[in-house]
């Protein structure tokens, strides 16, 4: 199971989100670069980044914060916020990044999503994030009305390289993903599916890798490694073990 440290970016510093609420954010000292670095330098492979400025714009922001992490590390980096055009996909994978997630513009547009696949294949990670059992978009200020299940069963064959689904009531909580609603997304998905949201202690990543379904690929850790409540010596240990 692939573990990806997650750094989300806005006004150039490591902030956290509670549930994706702007006003309810909390800063942390360390720049992206140097909390990368410090991924790095404890065995990580992949990362998760948001650049939140790029989300809330729909512009991508935060480019040259990108270009250094991928330059100094050897990390694969997915990178998702504000990602509207196929400019910026390319901008993204001509820096080096891994996988580019398309969120609100590809449950807004679903060719969008399907021309992306196409144009960058093994590029494209789908970022699906919900709030009781509904689909929320840019930035999480707005419901999309449709359900998750629904717009995947639409979207399953354009050629997403992969899933990454956010229970929005669990993110930044702290209160344990859930995992009961990811395994019906991974048991319905025809790419491998990250878990989002809520792990709050390493016990939440080992039930991650405990849950035996083949189709889920990974779990983003986020707030409880900042919060102190996972230590990155012990979340290093679960690193393909």
């Amino acid at each position: 199971m692939k573990i990806f440290p997650a750094i989300d970016i806005k006004d150039k510093k490591c902030v956290r989100l509670v549930k994706g609420d702007f006003d309810n954010k909390t800063e942390y000292e360390m720049s992206p670069v140097d909390q990368a670095g410090k991924y790095k330098d404890h065995g990580f492979k992949n990362l998760h980044i948001v650049d939140l400025d790029g989300a809330l714009t729909g512009k991508i922001f935060n480019i040259d914060i990108i270009e250094e992490i991928v330059g100094k590390f050897d990390l694969q980096i997915e990178i998702g916020g504000g990602v509207r055009t196929f400019e910026s996909i390319q901008k993204y994978i001509d820096v080096g990044v891994e996988k580019v997630i398309l969120g609100s513009a590809a449950i807004k547009d679903k060719n969008f999503l399907q021309e992306a696949c196409e144009k960058f294949p093994n590029k494209i990670a789908l970022g699906l994030d919900a709030k009781d059992g509904y689909l929320s978009v840019s930035g999480w200020k707005e419901s999309s009305n449709q359900l998750t299940l629904d717009y995947l069963k639409e979207v399953n064959d354009y050629g997403a390289s992969r899933l990454i689904y956010t229970d929005i009531n669990r993110d930044g909580t702290k209160a344990s993903p859930n995992f009961e609603e990811t395994s019906k997304v991974a048991d319905k998905s025809n790419c491998p599916v990250i878990i989002s949201g809520g792990v709050s202690s390493i016990d939440d990543v080992k039930k991650a890798k405990n849950l035996n379904n083949k189709n889920i690929e990974g779990v983003i850790v986020g707030k409880a490694i900042y919060d102190g409540d996972i230590k990155l010596e012990e979340l290093a240990k679960e690193i393909d073990a």
